[in-house]
Order: C-alpha cells, then structure tokens, then sequence
C-alpha cells in the first residue's frame, strides 16, 4: 500500500490527485506535529481559564451564549457529533470518503485547531487499515463547515456510526476493533475541529476537476479524430494564430491538436483542391472553446490547491498572538465557485462535442461519410440514435451547469444567515462527468467509424494507435446491432483514460 507524507500548507495537486485515483493512505509530515500540541495546550489552558470560549466551553451556533461547565466539556463534543449525524441519502464512495479524511488530516495539521495529536494518528491509522466511514451524500449547505457529512465521518472515530471494512459494513466500533484500533472519546473543542471545515465540498470538487481534466484531454484525442474523419483543415491550428490571442489553454490545445495530427493521410489528400473553405466552428473553433474551459479547470485548481491546504474550522487558536479567535474559514464560498467554474467547463466541453458527433453522423457536412455512418443507410439507422443521445446529455449538462453558490438560505435560527450551497455544487459534477464521458464516447465511436470509411487512407500514426484500441473493445458498425453495450465500453475507454495511453503522447498539465 502506498503512504503519502505530506506537509500541510504545502501540498500540491498531483498529491490530491493521487490520493484519489489510487486510494493512497496519508500521513503528515512529523514536522508538524509540535505546531499541532502547541495549538491543544493553547485550548486546555483556554478550558481551565474562566472566560467564555467559542466550542470550547459554550454551546454551538446560536447556542453560543450558553456557558458548560468543565465537567461537562467531553459530553458537549460527544452531543455535538451526535446530533450532527442528520446525513441523508446514497453513502459517498469510498474513493471520496478517503479524500475527506485526507483533506481534514491536512487542516488538522496546520496546527490552529487544538486537537491532540491522538486524534491526527487515529485518522491516519483508520486510511492506512482501510476504515472507511460511511458518509451520506445530502445534508451540507457549505457553510458553518460541512457539518452533517463530516459528523458521520468523527461518529466512527468515536466508536459510533458505521464504516466500511474489509469489503463489509459494521458498526464503527467493530470497524476499528478489526482494524487493531481504539477509539477515541473526544476532549474540548475537537469535536467541533473535525466537522467544522470545507473537507466534503473540497473533496467533490477536486474529484470533479481531476474527472474533469482527464476528459479534456480525451476531448482533444477525439475532436482531432473527427477533424479527420470529416477531412477537416488543420489551417486553424496554425500556431501564430493561438499565440497572438495569447490564452495558455488554446495554446495547449492546439499544440496537442497540431501534434495528434501530424502525419496524417487523410490530411494530406485535400489540402490542394479544396472546394471548401471554412470549417464549421465545432471544428475550426476547438482551441478556442475546449481550450477555454481548460484555463477555466486551472483556474478553478488554484483555488482548490489552496483549499487543501487550508486551516477551516472555527474557533481557531492563534499560537503566536496567543488567541483563540472565531472567524468564518468554515464557509465554502471559495469552493462553491471554483465548483461552478468546473460545472461551465464540463458543459462546454461536452457542447462542442455533441456538435461534432452531429456534424460527423450528416451527410451534407460530413464530407461524403455515409448517413449515420452506415454502409447500409435506410435498412440500417447506424449511429442516429446515438448522437440524440448525446444531445440529451448535452442538455442535461448545461441544465447542471447553472450556479449553485448563488443560491442561499439561512440556516440554525438565522445564525447562520448566507451559506455556498458548495457540497452539492461539487457532488453534482460526478453526475456531470459521467455524461461527459458518455458524449465522448460516442464521439469516439463515431470517428472511429469515420476514419475507417476513408480507407485506403490512414489518419497519423498517433491516432491510428487510438482507433486499433478503440477496436479492441468495439468493432467497427457494419449491421445494425444492440448498441447500449458499445456506448458503455466506449465511456469506460474515456473514464480510465485508455485513449489517452493509446495516444502516448504528452498531454497538457494540470498547472496552477
């Protein structure tokens, strides 16, 4: 098993990213674990102090002016994650379940929460044992931290709730029992570090992006394979014309367009004697518009990379001005958008998509492709359904897309007045991400199919290793046959990133 140490405040997006494609378990750096004991001897002389202290010794939310006694501060923690656990609907997959938790060890780690360091180990033994909490996906408004989906995920800690082990669900208590740990019961303060925090909706959102930039680059992969199958120019991949805009990801775009291309027969055979001009803008635009959404996912990491790293719990504890001080780093405002950012580049992605599947499936803009791409039109449909397909989930998508952090209620009597609405803006992008693929994937079918009509000529090199991988899978459509299955294996080739790997050539970086 792979064990990450990672260095809270400084972790990068191909460490999230590898947390969650492999499932990696996490440990921090010791290096910070002085910092962390600092902060909870900080809280245990705020506990023995007389003055009221947010969560510490006071009730939570508008209950904060209720004073506790001392001997009842574990009792407050223990309620409080209790009470908490009002998570509803389907429990989160465990990929995402596991990028939780890292993403709390990383906030726990900057050393402002005051929690004991018993506590950081507890989660770092629960990832590398494989204890996962079952974690219901509805119940976070994104504010005042991901509470109710956070709770489900400290109950386990303490011996409650229920976790996944060994490829069975138990009870918490069973769970760590198997695992060879011990849970722990929650002292001043930490139980409101664990679910005060952004670790549900930053989890989504990050799986979202890492989703999303993979389809990107199988965007770029089919959009070049259709700019074949439809013997389209390759004029518009000029570089002088990307540099003189100047966007980094139309740049990309069209260098990976340019090198996916080069070689091809096809290509060759109409660039002299060309009756057509200009190509539609599904293909001559394709820099400007996957390219786009591509600057729009960077721009979307940065605030995510920087939202790992994040202290976002409240009351924070102040080592160094000797502080315990309630702020607002709990509100997800910052990932709701960066969400919404994700959720416009999905949509766009898979519009123009969609656009070209219809321009490749129509004879009067395929360049004399076959109808639907049939040998057989009339008595066969060929690809005709597959495309409407495509255009509902393309509907679907930009149904998805409209923002989610612009809409807000108030919550908890009115104390907790605005909320980002961030968790479900950042779950809603799996469901985004799987049309996507499937747009994609019938895409990828469809050039395919293309490429092969233009037999005797061949496309590049490059994209002739991507169409003999496409064949692994699925054959070419000669009758009508049961479709559902090769537009499902299609998708898995753009979800794993087969194509991508078939390609093998240098993809554009998720940089920040």
């Amino acid at each position: 098993m792979t064990i990450l140490t990672l260095t809270p405040g400084a972790v990068t997006l191909d460490d999230l990213a590898t947390i969650f494609w492999t499932e990696a378990s996490v440990r921090l750096d010791p290096a910070c674990h002085p910092a962390i004991e600092l902060a909870h001897d900080r809280i245990a002389k705020a506990v023995a102090g007389s003055d009221a202290v947010y969560g510490v010794n006071t009730g939570f939310g508008k209950l904060a002016s209720v004073k506790i006694e001392s001997g009842d501060t574990a009792t407050l923690q223990r309620n409080l994650i209790l009470s908490h656990c009002c998570g509803v609907g389907p429990a989160i997959a465990r990929r995402q379940a596991r990028l939780v938790m890292a993403l709390k060890l990383l906030s726990l780690g900057r050393g402002a929460s005051g929690v004991r360091l018993e506590l950081v180990q507890l989660i770092e033994g629960m990832l590398e044992q494989g204890v996962t909490p079952v974690i219901p996906a509805q119940g976070s408004v994104g504010a005042s931290g991901d509470l109710a989906p956070l709770a489900h995920m400290a109950a386990v800690m303490m011996g409650h709730g229920e976790a996944e082990f060994g490829g069975q669900i138990m009870s918490g208590d069973k769970a760590l029992a198997a695992a060879g740990l011990v849970p722990v019961e929650l002292g001043p303060k930490e139980g409101l570090a664990l679910i005060n925090g952004t670790q549900f909706s930053t989890a989504f959102a990050l799986a979202g992006l890492f989703g999303a930039w993979r389809a990107a680059h199988s965007a770029l992969i089919t959009s070049a394979l259709s700019t074949d199958a439809i013997m389209g120019s390759t004029a518009p991949l000029q570089p002088e014309i990307h540099a003189l805009r100047g966007h980094s990801g139309q740049i990309d775009a069209g260098e990976t367009m340019r090198a996916l291309l080069a070689g091809s027969q096809i290509r060759d055979s109409h660039i002299v004697d060309d009756a057509r001009v200009q190509d539609p803008y599904c293909i001559r635009c394709q820099p400007q518009v996957t390219g786009a959404a591509m600057d729009v996912l960077r721009m979307a990491a940065r605030t995510l990379e920087i939202e790992a790293n994040a202290a976002t719990d409240n009351p924070l504890v102040l080592i160094d001005a000797d502080v315990i001080v309630s702020g607002g780093n709990f509100h997800a405002e910052p990932v709701g958008f960066a969400a919404d950012m994700i959720a416009l580049a999905i949509a766009e992605i898979g519009a123009i998509a969609q656009r070209r599947v219809a321009l490749i499936v129509d004879p009067v803009l395929s360049f004399n492709l076959p109808p639907f791409l049939t040998p057989n039109p009339g008595l066969n449909s060929g690809y005709m359904i597959a495309e409407v397909t495509t255009a509902a989930l393309m509907s679907e998508n930009k149904h998805l897309a409209n923002p989610c952090v612009t809409d807000s209620t108030p919550t908890s009597a009115n104390q907790e007045d605005h909320v980002s609405m961030a968790a479900h803006g950042a779950r809603r992008l799996g469901r985004m991400i799987e049309n996507l693929d499937r747009i994609l994937g019938v895409e990828l079918l469809c050039a395919a199919q293309g490429i092969d009509f233009r037999a005797p000529l061949t496309t590049s090199d490059t994209l002739q290793r991507v169409v003999a991988r496409v064949r692994q899978d699925v054959a070419a459509l000669g009758e009508d046959r049961y479709l559902a299955p090769d537009l499902e294996r299609a998708a898995l080739m753009i979800e794993n990133g087969d194509i991508v790997a078939a390609a093998g050539i240098d993809m554009p970086e998720l940089r920040t």
